[in-house]
């Protein structure tokens, strides 16, 4: 499995002001690490922008950036809706037992009984709990009559049974009616 080289820390919702700050809803679980956050890029449909981060401030639940060149309402208005990455190396360091979510992308998720569901396409953050997103196996979609083509999984203990980022599987428990009959 592929490790990402850069993981998304937050959105750009809106600009503040008119010298050129964003509004960004962070996307990752540590928020303060947008007080020491210097360089990191700004994700447009065809490139990653480096940009480096001159002023910061929170405001309820989101962060308010000032970056370096951008210095206008008019400049940021480019960048709503664009997703703000970090370089690995740069990216909040993890306790024992931790991984980052970026680098469960692509893993094959199976059921109980060792079956394959399919593969961890995404993940959403939702404010109750994480959401995986799974895009369903071939076999999977035909024994459903292609009802559906994915399935979302809650982050619950419940549900999530292991993680092994080493083989690249995370194990699953699905209720009875997550799937269609």
């Amino acid at each position: 499995m592929d490790l990402t080289e850069r993981f998304r820390i937050g959105v750009i919702t809106k600009t503040h002001g008119i010298k050129g700050e964003v509004t960004v809803f962070p996307t990752t679980d540590d928020s303060e690490r947008f007080n020491y956050l210097e360089n990191c890029y700004i994700k447009t449909k065809n490139e990653y922008k480096p940009v480096t981060v001159t002023d910061n401030k929170f405001f309820k639940n989101t962060v308010i950036l000032k970056f370096e060149g951008i210095d206008s309402i008019e400049e940021a208005e480019k960048y709503i809706k664009c997703e703000l990455y970090v370089d690995r190396e740069d990216a909040v360091s993890l306790e024992e037992g931790e991984v980052y979510l970026a680098d469960m992308i692509g893993m094959e998720v199976v059921l109980e009984d060792g079956s394959s569901l399919g593969t961890l396409k995404d993940y959403m953050e939702t404010p109750a709990q994480l959401i995986f997103v799974v895009e369903l196996s071939e076999e999977v979609k035909k024994t459903h009559g292609d009802k559906i083509s994915e399935i979302m999984i809650p982050d619950v203990p419940e549900f999530i049974k292991e993680v092994d980022v080493e083989t690249g599987r995370m194990t699953v428990k699905l209720l009875k009616g997550m799937l269609p009959e």
